[in-house]
């Protein structure tokens, strides 16, 4: 009777540990969150401009062109950082950056853009942050690609980096 009493805890103890070893083999990278978004069409959204005149309608701009939607604010230290990167995009043939303004200033934002230049063919604002949490946004800064029927393709969390640009290039390509 008594054996039979160790059997059951054995087993699970088994099951446990077998669990433990299978989650430490499989290939897991803990900086890519899951998006719902991927493979999507892109949220729609309205709001002002930072450098025009008129209102930004996300129906009227998506959907004709490859375009990288890079979110970025100017309290946002990696967003400095990774700022070489997008300018490096917006020399590229074939794409266009649009960056979204999140929960900034207005004047510093003018005013960095116009420090650091400015890659982006347009700047919606986003004062309170919905388009953001529209996007799944975790943090800032966030690049997706987008595709020319308006199709979210990748998103990355974080600065662009060398390595993050080279993979989107690539990626960019693949989607021509």
């Amino acid at each position: 009777m008594k054996k039979q009493l160790l059997i059951i805890p054995s087993i699970l103890f088994l099951f446990i540990l077998l669990t433990f070893f299978y989650l430490l083999t499989i290939e897991r990278n803990p900086s890519e969150l899951p998006s719902n978004l991927l493979d999507k069409k892109i949220p729609k959204f309205e709001t002002e401009s930072l450098l025009k005149n008129e209102r930004f309608v996300s129906s009227k701009e998506f959907g004709k062109e490859i375009i990288l939607v890079n979110f970025f604010a100017t309290w946002c230290q990696p967003c400095r950082v990774e700022h070489t990167y997008i300018t490096r995009f917006s020399n590229e043939k074939g794409i266009r950056i649009i960056g979204i303004n999140y929960k900034d200033s207005p004047k510093k934002a003018v005013k960095w853009l116009s420090s650091l230049g400015n890659p982006y063919s347009d700047v919606p604002v986003d004062k309170d942050g919905r388009i953001a949490i529209d996007w799944g946004v975790y943090g800032i800064p966030e690049t997706f690609v987008i595709s020319s029927k308006g199709i979210i393709k990748y998103r990355h969390i974080g600065p662009v980096t060398g390595k993050i640009y080279k993979k989107i290039n690539l990626l960019i390509k693949d989607i021509e």
